[in-house]
């Protein structure tokens, strides 16, 4: 499983382009974080570099996925999400974690890091 870890390579976000290509990453990664977000969403385009940054320090091998709501409307539908920003953490093909609109970066780290120590 994904380890809690420190490393020097920025983990990259990966842009989904629809919801096969979602639905087929979450099925085949033990763990991942994606992030809904848009380009006129600030809060969004605030926080994605923030949470780079996080992983990176905390998570660097948990990979990063991010839906473009302009871009991947299906996938948006598709997985329920009607506001910005959107937050899941998926373990084992399902979702662990969810945040929507306002939360607390240090909530996130908190609860991601317990959620991977419980499958390590």
């Amino acid at each position: 499983m994904v380890q809690p870890a420190t490393c020097s390579v920025q983990p990259v976000w990966q842009a989904v382009p629809s919801s096969q290509a979602l639905a087929e990453a979450i099925a085949t990664q033990p763990a991942l974080l994606v992030l809904w977000g848009g380009a006129h969403c600030g809060v969004c385009q605030a926080i994605k570099p923030k949470l780079q940054a996080m992983v990176a320090q905390h998570f660097a091998q948990l990979p990063l996925h991010y839906v473009d709501w302009g871009a991947a409307p299906d996938a948006c539908a598709q997985h329920g999400v009607f506001t910005l920003p959107v937050l899941r953490l998926y373990v084992q093909g399902k979702p662990a974690l969810d945040y929507a609109r306002a939360f607390s970066l240090q909530q996130v780290q908190t609860e991601v890091q317990r959620v991977l120590q419980l499958l390590a």
